[in-house]
């Protein structure tokens, strides 16, 4: 397949709009970093990816990208191997070397089996062949999320929240809670942490690409917007404030 066919094939499916749209991980919380020189495959999975709510650092540059891996914290890079400056597995090597644990997840046209065992044994966590379709890369990054947050059911509950890790939609009871993108964000962030304190600064990091210039108070914002959604009178507070370190999703001891 030409890489022209592939697009067309990636094109098709953003046009699916809505359906497609129900079918994202949430993920505005959850900070990719994607490496891939080809412009208009990089164009179109970063377009993808953003509207599926993540927070997206793009470069095409091997060099470049080993910089955003070693200076920020990701939960999943998407790396090709093909790249100007430095290949992916020279990346891969020194990405591990540092002890970096972020996930990787590997694009490459190369379809031989010792292309994907060299990959493997070098750190990458899972393997995608060019061309892919689009729904397998999410569900892909998906299962390397709830791996990394060690949660393999994609529902979680707390106490009568019910959150929808593949649907995007969370009740209250019985009662339906419709969210903005960001809001389902911030929730799902701190639902896969619950118990446990999560700062503003951590917040903000996953929740904004690395150029955004908005400062970390909008998190104290969307918090507020959330807990107007979620919390209910005379039941249980959820979200809860740890003076001078965050936020922690779940009851009070």
């Amino acid at each position: 397949m030409t890489y022209s066919v592939f697009m067309s094939k990636i094109r098709g499916t953003e046009q699916q709009g809505a359906i497609v749209q129900r079918c994202f991980f949430a993920g505005v919380q959850m900070r990719l970093l994607l490496i891939e020189d080809y412009r208009p495959l990089q164009q179109s999975l970063t377009k993808g990816l953003r509207e599926a709510g993540f927070a997206v650092d793009t470069t095409g540059d091997g060099q470049e990208g080993l910089w955003y891996a070693m200076g920020n914290e990701y939960d999943v890079i998407i790396l090709d191997l093909m790249l100007p400056g430095m290949d992916g597995l020279e990346i891969l090597k020194k990405i591990r070397s540092e002890g970096r644990e972020c996930h990787v997840l590997i694009l490459t046209a190369k379809d031989t089996i010792r292309d994907r065992v060299t990959g493997l044994d070098l750190g990458a966590d899972d393997y995608l062949v060019k061309p892919f379709a689009f729904e397998e890369l999410l569900a892909r990054v998906r299962a390397l999320l709830r791996r990394g947050y060690r949660e393999k059911n994609p529902c979680i509950e707390i106490k009568d929240l019910r959150i929808d890790l593949t649907t995007q939609r969370v009740w209250r009871g019985q009662e339906e809670i419709l969210l903005t993108p960001r809001e389902y964000a911030l929730l799902e962030y701190l639902a896969m942490r619950a118990g446990q304190t999560v700062s503003r600064t951590d917040i903000w990091e996953h929740i904004y690409e690395f150029a955004s210039s908005a400062s970390s108070n909008v998190v104290d914002v969307y918090v507020g917007y959330l807990r107007k959604k979620i919390e209910r009178p005379n039941e249980p507070t959820l979200i809860q404030t740890v003076r001078g370190r965050g936020y922690m999703l779940g009851e009070t001891p």
